[in-house]
């Protein structure tokens, strides 16, 4: 499952390091629209968690999953899922402008919820998710892979935590994707319900620069988006670029596009580079170009000299363990609340500022 050319379907594979006892984590998944479904499942699994039930409209979809995942039964409803006593958690990878409502239910029903990026796509259904959250006690965990399930970008963040490059100053981050367009779902196109290019794929870099500078906020200096080369696709957006300011005065930049070309060895050359007062971190996510066919490098410039750090294998994927533990235990030790719902805010007020450029 682990199609690194293919961002849709791209799941990530680590370690199992389970946090909990066989069964003790049952999870119920709906709504299998985009393949981070895997990936969000695999990583659930490693750390403990039990796929039992799932359900989707698609007779196919379903087919597939349970041959990756064939400890799950086909629950013939969502409603079987949401009214199940024993299911702790729904994760969902449905259209985006769905996953919202989704989750409404989801954590109305007693349950905590497992929403692939971006999990809403407009300022009211923002609104009602921090209403109901706040209403239930649930969780409305959000499934930020770019920065959760890349080891380079997690061994990333504890270099910047041991002080490595000093006072963070500026993140930038550069999200490029593979277009794939004839494998693309109507629904891929259509920006009320992908959300626009900034939300859909632009909430990763943000919760990155929110993270990396230790923000709880940022500004939007400006926010552009175009087409370019899919104008037959008239409601679609293939460039977005922002400049934001967070909270604490870390400058923060960002570009995410769909022009990944065909000759790349993956689905994107994603890369983050941050700025401190003490040195630098330069990302490599997926591809080193030209160089290693793999992924997870990080490179650290300081007064140590140069280093290059090879990441994968060395820290695994430690969100997946801490929100289940976070379910189990009722802690906030994987992700808070309001850092989940600020990356998503923040992309909707970049998407909802952003000049078109014809």
């Amino acid at each position: 499952m682990q199609k690194k050319a293919d961002g849709q379907n791209y799941a990530p594979v680590g370690k199992a390091t389970p946090v909990c006892q066989a069964g003790e984590f049952p999870i119920g998944v709906i709504g299998l629209d985009h393949g981070h479904i895997f990936g969000m499942c695999n990583g659930l699994c490693e750390a403990g968690g039990t796929i039992e039930l799932v359900w989707d409209e698609d007779a196919a979809k379903l087919t597939e999953f349970l041959e990756k995942y064939p400890q799950a039964t086909a629950a013939g409803s969502k409603e079987e899922i949401l009214s199940s006593d024993r299911i702790k958690l729904v994760a969902s990878a449905g259209i985006p402008n769905v996953r919202g409502p989704l989750g409404l239910e989801v954590l109305r029903s007693g349950k905590d919820y497992f929403a692939d990026k971006p999990p809403l796509t407009t300022m009211a259904q923002l609104a009602e998710a921090r209403k109901v959250v706040e209403e239930t006690g649930q969780k409305f965990g959000v499934y930020y892979s770019e920065r959760l399930h890349v080891e380079a970008a997690v061994h990333a963040g504890m270099l910047i935590e041991q002080g490595a490059i000093g006072k963070v100053v500026q993140v930038m981050g550069w999200g490029p994707h593979r277009l794939n367009a004839s494998t693309r779902p109507d629904w891929f196109f259509d920006k009320e319900q992908y959300g626009g290019i900034l939300v859909d794929i632009g909430c990763h870099q943000i919760e990155q620069i929110l993270t990396y500078a230790g923000a709880n906020d940022a500004t939007i200096n400006y926010s552009r988006v175009a087409n370019y080369a899919n104008k037959e696709q008239k409601d679609f957006e293939d460039y977005g670029d922002v400049s934001l300011t967070c909270d604490n005065g870390v400058a923060g930049y960002f570009r995410v596009d769909w022009f990944t070309p065909a000759g790349l060895g993956a689905w994107g050359d994603g890369r983050t580079i941050i700025v401190g007062t003490e040195g630098y971190i330069e990302i490599r996510k997926y591809i080193d170009i030209a160089n290693s066919p793999e992924g997870d490098h990080v490179y650290l410039v300081n007064k140590d000299g140069e280093q290059h750090f090879k990441s994968a294998g060395t820290c695994g994927f430690p969100f997946f363990g801490a929100f289940i533990r976070d379910c189990l235990d009722r802690t906030e030790l994987a992700m808070s609340q309001s850092h989940a719902f600020k990356a998503i805010e923040v992309a909707i007020h970049a998407r909802d500022k952003a000049n078109t450029i014809q």
